[in-house]
């Protein structure tokens, strides 16, 4: 049998899902550090994040010199074979993975920062 290179170009989690989780973890997150973050350039980066914002994941708000981000809740996968499902349950596993701790998703919508119940 033939020996097969293993292919280590390649990850399961998208520069896209990343960026997204990061943006999600904390919304006035730099461009430079999503870029460093995620080992790419800020055009990169850049040219992500417009992606996202483009096909309607995020939001983004200038507040000063800073952008603002906002994840849309209630997005789904845009690939047909995952289309009916949230993205909400992904980006809780990598918010959490990244940071131990994490925001809260709401699998149905809604706010993606848990609430307190008592406010």
């Amino acid at each position: 049998m033939e020996q097969v290179e293993p292919r280590t170009s390649w990850t399961f989690v998208t520069n896209h899902a990343r960026i997204l989780a990061m943006i999600l973890r904390d919304p006035e997150v730099r461009l430079r550090d999503l870029a460093g973050s995620c080992g790419l350039t800020e055009r990169a980066a850049g040219a992500i994040v417009r992606d996202l914002e483009n096909a309607g994941y995020l939001t983004r708000v200038r507040h000063g010199r800073r952008n603002h981000y906002q994840v849309t809740p209630g997005t789904l996968f845009r690939h047909p074979a995952e289309g009916h499902h949230e993205i909400a349950n992904l980006l809780h596993l990598l918010v959490d993975l990244g940071s131990g701790a994490g925001a809260p998703l709401s699998p149905t919508g809604g706010d993606y920062r848990e609430r307190d119940p008592h406010s």
